[in-house]
């Protein structure tokens, strides 16, 4: 299970450097639509089996990509973040040496301090994130909670710090696509990460060697 699961996330990521898709096709820039917005790929096309998109306005689906976006990245800091703690365990200076064991177990050995730094990390950018794409609530109807800006394009936050967002709309198309399917697909391991190691208590990279 854990070894298809870290050669499903390795996959995924060498696909993000795949030949990008030609054709027409509509941007992530034009009006949200179940049969526009970019994530669709051949032969699945909109993967919605119990028709959340199909019945959603423009607004409910930005949020439902938002969401999906977001969930996404987290995914993929915990894949990774699980195979690279696991690998450096006691062998780095950051908490001197004595964080072991398998990933899941690891956050409470770390010193109370850290959580106060990572809560402060996270409202921090939990806050400016909700800075950009979202309605101050005192302009939102009280029927219209959590309203996104119309200008608002889900998981457009700014961040960009290696300059690779595309300037052409549809080559953009394509790289939400990619990051899409990576974080979807990482959703997927760090699940199957969490569930192996809370079955047996061993860690993931230590599959490898028993």
């Amino acid at each position: 299970m854990m070894k298809l699961a870290l050669i499903s996330t390795l996959a995924g990521s060498a696909a993000a450097f795949a030949p990008a898709q030609t054709g027409a096709r509509s941007t992530s820039l034009n009006a949200f639509s179940v049969d526009s917005i970019p994530g669709a790929l051949p032969p699945v096309g909109v993967f919605d089996p119990l028709g959340f998109a199909a019945k959603a306005d423009e607004m409910t689906l930005k949020r439902y990509r938002e969401a999906e976006l977001t969930h996404g990245r987290v995914g993929m800091l915990a894949a990774v973040g699980f195979l690279v703690g696991e690998a450096v365990e006691s062998k780095t200076v950051l908490f001197n040496g004595e964080i072991s064991g398998p990933a899941i177990g690891q956050l409470a050995q770390v010193n109370p301090l850290l959580w106060v730094f990572l809560g402060a990390g996270i409202a921090k950018a939990e806050s400016m994130r909700a800075e950009i794409g979202w309605v101050e609530p005192e302009n939102v109807p009280f029927d219209k909670p959590g309203q996104l800006r119309d200008s608002y394009v889900p998981g457009d936050i700014g961040f960009d710090p290696l300059g690779l967002k595309p300037e052409d709309a549809e080559e953009l198309d394509v790289m939400i696509t990619k990051e899409l399917q990576n974080g979807r697909l990482a959703m997927l391991a760090a699940a199957g990460f969490l569930a192996q190691e809370a079955v047996d208590g061993k860690g993931i990279l230590e599959h490898f060697s028993s």
